[in-house]
């Protein structure tokens, strides 16, 4: 899952996210290099917004980014850790989805302690 996290700059990520909304509205199943590229995007925000190292956000098979200040790990999983689905991430880091939300609604897994992103979100 290890992989280059980079931003996009605000026009490439335009047209990502536009044609991630039009396969979405069309039916169809956003393509998997827009959707790597929005994922990698969208973590990278989140690291450099709240950098850390005591949560691991992981959106496989996409990327991991670890984050937000607090209990310092030094060997394998941070304390807390948060798993979601690709285009979940995409919609809680635009602002369409909260991250209570998707928690009640099983879509994101959260455990331990600083695991609630709902300080960080959305990214937009």
């Amino acid at each position: 899952m290890a992989g280059k996290l980079r931003q996009l700059a605000a026009p490439e990520l335009s047209e990502v996210l536009n044609r991630i909304d039009e396969a979405v509205r069309s039916g169809g199943q956003a393509d998997g290099p827009d959707v790597r590229a929005a994922v990698k995007h969208f973590l990278a925000v989140l690291a450099a917004r709240a950098p850390g190292k005591s949560v691991e956000v992981r959106v496989p098979p996409y990327a991991a980014v670890q984050c937000v200040e607090g209990t310092r790990h030094t060997r394998g999983t941070p304390p807390a850790v948060v798993e979601v689905d690709a285009m979940t991430w995409i919609a809680l880091a635009r602002g369409q989805l909260t991250f209570a939300d998707a928690v009640g609604h099983g879509a994101v897994h959260a455990s331990g302690e600083r695991s609630n992103l709902s300080d960080h979100l959305p990214l937009v």
